[in-house]
């Protein structure tokens, strides 16, 4: 994980804007933050340098005992997202403090993001793979079958990472590198460069570069 800040997003949906000259620009829209500080980790205590910030609010009737017990500690509510980014100096961090977009990253920077993939299922190795299959016509007997997976005598097994029919999707992925192209912090918005990974409403985790 980079030692850098990050902040917690949810996915709005694309959407496309205009430059100066015209150019028409896709971007994703994000709902990110505001965050708050949970939790301060020391190298001197937990060994590493790191703080944990919480998203989106949770009702309290749907926080249980323990998740109760470390909110009370930052004098939280509750969140229904945790996550840790590692920083070079903790202790330039105090537990509730909030962390805003406009604090992390402005407009032209490049920011990683990971999130989580659409899923898809069970799939066959068309779907997965674009394998092109067999011919659409009734004779054919062969349309969307992944053909011969073995070999003959040697080695006599199905060798291991075949492209073969499975679950599609639902896999954590992070784009490098994608551009800041506006910041709209009293709305909490911030509209990034071309698609990302997961569904609308999905949580994305921003890292500044």
């Amino acid at each position: 994980m980079p030692k850098t800040l990050g902040i917690l997003g949810k996915k709005i949906g694309m959407t496309r804007i205009y430059s100066e000259v015209g150019e028409s620009i896709p971007v994703t829209v994000i709902e990110a933050g505001p965050c708050k500080v949970l939790q301060v980790k020391t190298p001197e205590v937990d060994g590493y340098s790191a703080i944990q910030i919480g998203y989106a609010d949770k009702k309290a009737s749907r926080i249980n005992k323990p998740e109760a017990g470390h909110f009370k500690k930052s004098e939280s509510e509750g969140f229904y997202h945790l996550r840790e980014f590692r920083v070079e100096d903790s202790s330039a961090y105090t537990v509730g403090q909030m962390v805003s977009i406009d604090e992390i990253m402005k407009v032209g920077d490049k920011v990683d993001v990971q999130g989580i993939s659409k899923g898809r299922g069970f799939q066959g190795v068309v779907k997965r793979y674009g394998f092109a299959g067999g011919g659409a016509g009734h004779g054919s007997m062969f349309h969307r079958a992944p053909g011969s997976i073995g070999c003959s005598a040697y080695p006599g097994r199905v060798v291991k990472g075949k492209k073969m029919p499975g679950r599609m999707g639902n896999d954590t992925i992070l784009r490098k590198n994608v551009i800041v192209v506006d910041i709209r912090p009293e709305e909490n918005v911030v509209l990034l460069k071309g698609p990302l990974p997961g569904a609308k409403n999905g949580l994305l985790k921003i890292f500044k570069k």
